[in-house]
């Protein structure tokens, strides 16, 4: 085994430790930890973060569901429209991208490098979202639910899942609280069990497009996850959850201008 795939392989234990402890992020980490640690084309890894980020947050949906905190009604409802979107992203839009968007004699902007420059643009919103946590919303009982919104939602976040490899849970999550009638904690069960869904139908977007697989690495790395959620739940009833979000938050946004940095003006 190389050093850069054992190191890759420690570092997945904390893409499972923020899903944990946050019930978001993951995808943050993985794609990164994928490409740069690893080796992956960027596509490919978007693809492989695809599947972590979908089992791992099933196992911690799973967890999630024993304790009640999971409201398959809205999985459904939410899901669905996710699900569709994210998997004709996956199976027909993005093998549809030219390898190279755009040239001229000074700079070239490749697929590889315009997905990972949009994923860092959805990883600077994210950090936004962290840093200034959501506040929990008053509940109201007996609210109509806008199931319009709620699909046009799902699509969208399903659309931005797909292209970027993340499972969006950091968009999930506010959608539940302000569209849904969700509170926080049903609302981060909920999530993991959306995001399970539509990252795995969205990985298999990508078998049915014929992508090269490495079972193997893409095993190792998302039983290290799996390990780094059940360590991140054991965490999170320990850790203020505030504190812990917001400092992760100000490291994501830095990931974010790097990886810009990193793609864009960086030879």
């Amino acid at each position: 085994m190389e050093i850069s795939q054992f190191i890759g392989y420690i570092l997945a234990v904390f893409v499972g430790m923020t899903l944990g402890m946050l019930g978001s992020g993951g995808s943050i980490l993985s794609v990164p930890i994928l490409v740069y640690v690893m080796g992956i084309e960027p596509t490919l890894a978007t693809a492989y973060s695809l599947f972590v980020i979908g089992t791992t947050s099933l196992v911690g949906g799973i967890h999630k569901a024993k304790q009640k905190l999971v409201d398959f009604y809205k999985v459904v409802l939410f899901g669905i429209p996710a699900i569709l979107s994210v998997f004709v992203t996956r199976k027909i839009l993005v093998p549809r991208i030219p390898d190279i968007i755009f040239s001229t004699e000074q700079f070239t902007l490749t697929k590889s490098d315009m997905i990972m420059v949009v994923f860092a643009f959805v990883m600077i919103f994210a950090s936004v979202r962290m840093i200034k946590p959501l506040k929990e919303k008053i509940m109201v009982e007996d609210v109509q639910l806008n199931y319009f919104k709620i699909a046009l939602m799902g699509m969208l976040i399903g659309l931005i899942s797909g292209f970027v490899g993340a499972g969006g849970g950091f968009l999930i999550v506010p959608t539940l609280l302000f569209f849904a009638n969700t509170p926080m904690k049903m609302a981060v069960g909920t999530s993991l069990f959306i995001v399970s869904a539509q990252s795995l139908i969205g990985f298999l977007g990508d078998i049915m497009s014929n992508q090269i697989i490495d079972w193997k690495l893409l095993e190792y790395f998302t039983l290290a996850s799996i390990i780094g959620i059940l360590i991140g739940n054991f965490i999170a009833k320990r850790v203020d959850d505030i504190k812990l979000k917001t400092g992760f938050g100000w490291f994501v946004l830095t990931m974010g201008f790097y990886i810009i940095i990193r793609e864009l003006f960086v030879s």
